[in-house]
């Protein structure tokens, strides 16, 4: 894209008042933004509000600054792209979509969003021991099939898919709520550096946007937008991962949902979800069998299930989380060979610490 051309989407998607809806429709109307820019008062009045054909007249404040800015950004690397709309590496799955952003900053891997096959994973900022590891443990899975693993960066079941898909040698894709000169949250600074490197960050912010909480929701129509499914890992009734599935339901996506103990909080959003028709799963496999994935070149590993080592304590813990007293009880054990126990099978992995002082069995997905 040439400065003048990148310049007119820049002041375009600047001017205040023009979002997504605004923009389109002019664009419709006059076919580019250098046209857009080029019109008179009376030609923008016809299309949009007066208000907005006044602002289109001039320069928005910070403009030049703005430009600069990204000039300086595309200049610093080969991975750091604009794709409007439009442009022939714009994903098409998201131009099916009712909202589909003006203009897209890519960090990282073209290849990743013409990918032939894109799944997104969210859930709960706060996951449990156990959702923690099976969104790493279908994204991985998912990965070695071939398929691109799409969220959000965030903390949580966010993060734990991006690692997943990494430790694959598979792309994946996040789509962050800031400008893409920003890392947030800060802690997946070296997430960030990685998923450039093999797959992709995606923004419709301009750089230096912070994180403002409304931009958040916002973007999960872009996470379900690029991918063919989404699966909820983990979820309370009020989570941003179910906006995520109910903009995939609206676009037309499958929608997997993983469930969980009666009991957790965490797991009431995907029961939710099953009650209203997201197909229940336990594996990667049962994904790949819904989505139809043609056999990949290298037949994909399924992973074998297991259930950690045959322990009686385990066994009577079950899956749901429990006190500490309550597991005593069904024990029988004296509290310092319970503890000593329970160090065991945490540091083996086979144990979660959840808030309140409750327990809870780690099982293999």
């Amino acid at each position: 894209m040439e400065r003048d051309e990148r310049a007119a989407w820049l002041r375009l998607l600047l001017t205040d008042g023009v979002g997504n809806e605004t923009g389109r429709k002019l664009l419709a109307a006059f076919g580019s933004p250098e046209a857009v820019l080029g019109q008179s008062h009376t030609s923008l009045k016809a299309v949009t509000s007066a208000r907005v054909a006044d602002a289109l007249t001039t320069p928005p404040a910070g403009f030049d600054a703005a430009l600069d800015q990204l000039d300086a950004w595309l200049a610093g690397a080969d991975d750091r792209h604009l794709l409007p709309l439009g442009d022939p590496h714009y994903p098409p799955e998201l131009l099916q979509t009712a909202d589909p952003p003006l203009l897209l900053y890519v960090l990282g891997q073209l290849g990743a969003l013409q990918h032939p096959l894109r799944l997104a994973i969210v859930g709960s900022r706060n996951p449990t021991p156990q959702g923690a590891l099976n969104a790493q443990q279908f994204a991985h899975a998912l990965g070695q099939a071939r398929v691109c693993v799409v969220s959000g960066l965030a903390l949580g079941v966010d993060g734990a898919a991006h690692e997943g898909a990494l430790a694959a040698g598979a792309p994946t894709i996040a789509v962050v709520g800031t400008g893409l000169d920003r890392v947030y949250p800060g802690r997946h600074r070296d997430l960030a550096h990685r998923i450039a490197a093999q797959g992709a960050l995606v923004s419709e912010y301009p750089l230096g946007t912070p994180p403002l909480a409304p931009n958040f929701p916002k973007r999960n129509r872009i996470i379900s937008g690029l991918s063919q499914g989404v699966l909820v890992v983990e979820a309370a009734l009020q989570s941003g991962s179910l906006i995520t599935a109910r903009q995939a339901a609206e676009q037309g996506r499958d929608v997997f949902a993983i469930p969980g103990s009666i009991h957790s909080p965490q797991a009431r959003g995907c029961h939710a979800l099953i009650r209203q028709g997201a197909k229940l799963v336990e594996s990667a496999q049962d994904i790949l069998e819904e989505l139809r994935v043609p056999d990949p070149l290298a037949p994909a590993p399924r992973e074998p299930a297991t259930t950690g080592p045959k322990d009686d304590l385990l066994a009577v813990m079950g899956f749901d989380p429990v006190t500490l007293d309550a597991l005593q009880a069904r024990c029988g054990l004296d509290t310092a060979t319970l503890q000593a126990r329970l160090l065991e099978l945490e540091l083996d992995g086979h144990l979660g610490r959840l808030p309140g002082g409750l327990l809870q069995r780690i099982g293999q997905s």
